[in-house]
């Protein structure tokens, strides 16, 4: 299990920071994890499983 910051959530899904935030309210991209006052990550299998969804979603897993 691994926490991964914005920038690697970014790099990996392709996303932008607004978009992420976007597809999070509305409920379509995995929750982030406070991990402080100021500072949050994502479960990487969480972000892992939304990539893969998206590929089954194509047809193409």
């Amino acid at each position: 299990m691994r926490f991964i910051k914005l920038k690697e959530v970014m790099e990996c899904t392709g996303l932008g920071r607004s978009t992420i935030y976007k597809y999070i309210e509305k409920g379509e991209f995995p929750k982030s994890i406070s991990l402080g006052e100021r500072a949050v990550a994502w479960l990487e299998s969480e972000v892992h499983d939304w990539m893969m969804a998206k590929l089954e979603e194509r047809g193409t897993a």
